[in-house]
């Protein structure tokens, strides 16, 4: 068990497609209002406490033109987020390729991930555990790993998801 100093510091990198609900998922965590959610242009960066952590998280935008881009973020991070909308079943394939190549990713290699099968409150939604299959997650063997199914919108299973976060943090040697 950890021995909680006050207010660890974390860094969480949020990251998946555009449209998948990241801002929203963040803006839920922080408490702020959700009704006016813009794309992401460059990146989002909130502090939000838990479990006796301060986790920073850092949202960068989806869009095809900055995923490139992703990998500057790389450096330090302690868990990764993947968020999926999980109603969006013609873009499951270009979900899976992103998460397949950040996986590869010396940086973020043993990085504990967690999912976020977001949009679980539309009636397309994708069960998570039929997501987890899509994605391939079981073949992940080289970190903790973890899918939770969640609407930002409702905030139903945000909670759950970081609480997992939290309980798998992993302090890297910096």
């Amino acid at each position: 068990m950890l021995k909680q100093s006050p207010e660890q510091e974390v860094r969480l990198l949020l990251l998946g497609l555009d449209n998948a609900g990241k801002t929203t998922l963040l803006k839920q965590l922080a408490a702020e209002d959700i009704s006016h959610i813009t794309p992401t242009q460059g990146f989002n960066i909130k502090s939000v406490q838990s479990s006796g952590f301060k986790l920073n998280v850092w949202d960068i935008g989806g869009q095809r033109k900055i995923r490139p881009y992703w990998r500057n973020y790389f450096e330090n991070t302690d868990v990764l987020i993947y968020v999926i909308d999980s109603s969006d079943k013609k873009r499951l394939e270009e979900t899976s390729l992103e998460l397949a190549e950040l996986l590869e990713e010396e940086k973020l290699a043993a990085v504990p991930l967690l999912i976020f099968a977001n949009k679980q409150d539309l009636m397309t939604a994708t069960p998570a555990s039929e997501l987890a299959e899509c994605l391939n997650l079981h073949t992940i063997r080289d970190r903790m790993w973890q899918v939770q199914a969640c609407s930002a919108l409702t905030a139903e299973g945000v909670q759950d998801g970081m609480t997992w976060v939290c309980r798998n943090i992993s302090f890297r040697k910096k």
